[in-house]
């Protein structure tokens, strides 16, 4: 990969890492369109996610300073509630991590056909959404948070989208729209940091020379930050105003034009 293509693709992901749309299903497509083929794509993909959980961090961050702030008053408050459902939220993709590693790494392999039934099938969550009501003041309760880890679990895939699959979960089991595009959004910070700590700590014990420069892997992580600023703000809007249904459409023609390609 060199420092062109990791700037598309840097950008790709910043701008579908937010939109329902799955960034890594559109990282597995865009590698496939620019004939990109690299041994270390785990990697590439974790150090962009990461570039957009910062920019998750940037958009939040008095809700975040305000949280840390709560809970180190060690009380059962709101604020140390919220976080305490962030921790069980991330046990689901913590297991599947952990347990199905190399299983997830070969789903990363440009398997052009799956990425497009799973579009399919984020298409079809983000449909339901347009069906239901916003429940105004619906909270994340526990049990609802435990779902909705669920669903981030499942996003592992390329082609569901994490966003989308989330958010989606949280409103069809009642959750407040603007809550669940929240919750959504700060539940994946620790364990996207917690993975690419992982993946920079085994990229740099390779004992064997990497086939991408640190260079090029910051060129991807600045260009996924920037448009990653862009596309959270607009997220949060478009779920206010319940606007998944376009989302849901562009889904089901990536998707089925991706199997259709591949046939």
């Amino acid at each position: 990969m060199n420092l062109l293509e990791s700037i598309i693709l840097g950008i790709i992901q910043g701008l579908t890492e937010f939109l329902p749309v799955s960034s890594s299903g559109h990282l597995e497509l865009g590698k496939a369109l620019l004939k990109i083929n690299l041994e270390n794509d785990l990697l590439f993909s974790i150090i962009v996610h990461c570039a957009t959980t910062l920019s998750t961090i940037f958009v939040f961050r008095d809700d975040i300073l305000y949280i840390i702030k709560d809970v180190l008053k060690f009380e059962w408050n709101e604020s140390t509630q919220f976080a305490a459902k962030i921790v069980l939220s991330m046990i689901p993709v913590g297991l599947v991590g952990l347990l199905f590693k190399d299983t997830i790494e070969g789903f990363f392999q440009g398997d052009i056909k799956l990425v497009g039934f799973m579009l399919c099938l984020t298409g079809v969550l983000l449909l339901f959404t347009h069906f239901i009501r916003n429940r105004e003041g619906g909270e994340v309760t526990f049990g609802r948070a435990f779902v909705i880890g669920l669903a981030q679990a499942v996003a592992i895939m390329p082609g569901i989208s994490r966003a989308g699959s989330t958010i989606a979960t949280a409103i069809l089991i009642g959750t407040d729209r603007a809550k669940a595009a929240r919750f959504s959004f700060l539940m994946v910070i620790p364990p996207i940091i917690g993975a690419t700590l992982l993946e920079v700590k085994d990229y740099l014990e390779q004992p064997s020379a990497p086939d991408m420069s640190m260079t090029v892997l910051g060129a991807g992580f600045i260009a996924a930050f920037v448009t990653g600023l862009f596309a959270c703000k607009l997220m949060i809007d478009l779920v206010k105003k319940g606007k998944l249904i376009y989302f849901a459409i562009y889904c089901f023609v990536v998707g089925i034009a991706s199997v259709l390609l591949m046939s």
